[in-house]
């Protein structure tokens, strides 16, 4: 499980007792993978792991995300915030997670019977470029089907990483980099069985043919 899990890491960026990597295990439905994690050193061997999020981004919001740090439309946004003091809105946020029916169906339901709630955000750091969120607990499906967060200021988990404006930049950039090289392989692959299902009809089709000067 461990080597599956290495295989699939794209890139990882540490902060003080925690850190946010990037995996291309859910690159086949269409999304890329962020996992948060918090750790306490003075804890056992095994068991320091604190806190544990994984976040969900369709690669068309990776793509929209990458062309804000390419035309510098995010470095702006950031200068705004900061020259305003306002650390508290989002530069950029999603809302995710996992419905109580879905839940159930997994045989994971909460004691509560409420949705898990995933909650990712990015915020203007004061003592650096970015503060990368992730947050879990409770939520409600709408009527959209969109999970709600209902855990106010009181998650479950909740990991903050610090981040310069250029490890940000590597963990999406390179990301849609890899995605980009996956999705080649993809329709190369493709066109490859294609080719050679064509061929073998084609085969088929050669030896039914009568040969010249023979009855049939």
């Amino acid at each position: 499980m461990t080597e599956e899990y290495n295989y699939n890491q794209i890139i990882r960026k540490d902060a003080k007792g925690c850190f946010v990597e990037s995996l291309r295990d859910f690159f086949k439905v269409g999304k890329i993978h962020l996992a948060f994690a918090s750790y306490d050193v003075g804890l056992p061997s095994g068991q320091r792991q604190t806190n544990n999020i994984h976040i969900f981004i369709g690669v068309d919001e990776l793509q929209e995300i990458c062309r804000k740090l390419y035309c510098g439309e995010l470095q702006y946004m950031l200068k705004q915030k900061k020259q305003s003091g306002d650390y508290n809105k989002p530069l950029l946020e999603w809302l995710g997670g996992t419905s109580a029916a879905k839940l159930a169906q997994r045989g994971q339901s909460r004691k509560d019977g409420k949705s898990l709630s995933r909650t990712a955000k990015l915020l203007a750091g004061k003592k650096s470029d970015f503060l990368f969120i992730a947050d879990s607990g409770p939520g409600e499906q709408n009527a959209q089907g969109l999970i709600v967060p209902r855990f106010g200021g009181r998650p479950e988990n909740h990991v903050s990483v610090s981040m310069t404006w250029d490890s940000l930049s590597e963990v999406f950039l390179l990301t849609k980099e890899h995605y980009q090289a996956w999705l080649s392989a993809k329709y190369l692959m493709e066109m490859m069985l294609q080719q050679a299902e064509l061929q073998q009809q084609n085969r088929a089709v050669s030896s039914n043919k009568p040969v010249a000067g023979c009855r049939q």
